[in-house]
């Protein structure tokens, strides 16, 4: 027996760190293991201070521009992906240069490039001043992307020829709230051109989906992740618009409000993209220590997807 209140976790699964994560945390780790350290990373690797905390005490050091590298040290370029300017910088000032950007938004350049060749002018669905926003919009020349961030964009969206369009979106945005966008574009735009396959990438899309399996069993939510995570942003988003009547964005335990919880019995947990496994035990160690716990897995979905790390690191010193 226990005088703790008891209280039930619905720990939600897929979670934490997808395959792209995985990859861009492992090329950093592999770069130190090769060339020593210290090896310079332009942006956070990802959006996690956890992570990037983890790596910089391994000897990672994270920069916000090229020009803060020196030349004798090898650049990684982050996981959100980059301008083209960028890479092409450190040709010219024959860097050794490693590309973590995850495969999943690196497709999404690749469309951008397919349809701005095919003389399309591209539409970009995504959030204005987000690094892989930024980086995609920064395939193509100045000028060749339109951003919009809102249904009401779409209807403001001024295009050189409504016969020529395409649009791509950001790999992290909530499902449902893209839908409706992507819906104005077409019913303004009959032509537009959308992608072969959903730009949203899956892991977004199976968090999302998980959230909204415990949102009707739950009397809160604790969503994992740090608060520059698009990601992990749109999962609490997710969890309100699923009728979650209180939802948190919590970086580690020590963040919970606890306050906020008192009197509930039931609470989902959850965790974006970028934030591993061991900031879910924690929080879970922390309810142990206020309540009598008990945590039921609600899974919707199995990720098996791996992605191999850049042949650079795969070949010998």
């Amino acid at each position: 027996m226990t005088d703790l209140p008891p209280i039930l976790l619905y720990l939600a699964a897929p979670r934490g760190f997808c395959a792209g994560v995985d990859r861009a945390i492992k090329i950093v780790e592999l770069a130190i293991e090769k060339w020593g350290a210290p090896v310079f990373v332009r942006h956070e690797i990802v959006h996690n201070k956890f992570v990037v905390d983890a790596l910089r005490a391994k000897g990672a050091v994270f920069v916000e521009e090229l020009d803060e590298c020196p030349l004798d040290r090898p650049v990684i370029f982050s996981a959100h992906g980059v301008p083209k300017s960028v890479p092409a910088a450190a040709a010219a000032r024959q860097m050794i240069a490693v590309d973590a950007t995850c495969p999943l938004v690196t497709k999404v350049h690749n469309e951008a490039q397919r349809h701005h060749e095919a003389g399309l002018q591209m539409v970009m669905i995504g959030h204005a001043g987000h690094p892989e926003t930024i980086g995609t919009m920064g395939q193509l020349p100045e000028g060749c992307v339109l951003l919009v961030e809102t249904i009401a964009d779409v209807a403001n969206l001024l295009v050189s020829n409504p016969e020529k369009l395409a649009y791509i979106t950001q790999t992290t945005l909530s499902v449902d709230d893209t839908a409706g966008i992507v819906a104005a574009l077409q019913a303004r735009f009959p032509s537009i051109i959308g992608p072969h396959k959903e730009d949203i990438c899956y892991a977004t899309t199976n968090r999302q989906a998980a959230v909204k399996a415990i949102a009707g069993k739950i009397d809160a939510l604790l969503v994992i992740g740090a608060p520059n995570s698009s990601n992990s942003r749109r999962l609490v988003e997710v969890g309100q618009s699923a009728g979650c009547a209180y939802a948190q964005l919590v970086q580690r335990a020590t963040d919970i409000n606890w306050r906020a919880l008192q009197g509930i019995r039931s609470v989902g947990v959850t965790a974006g993209a970028s934030a591993p496994e061991v900031l879910v035990n924690e929080v879970i160690t922390a309810f142990r220590a206020r309540y009598d716990v008990t945590v039921e897995l609600v899974e919707t979905a199995q990720e098996t997807i791996e992605f191999k790390v850049p042949r650079i690191l795969r070949e010998p010193a």
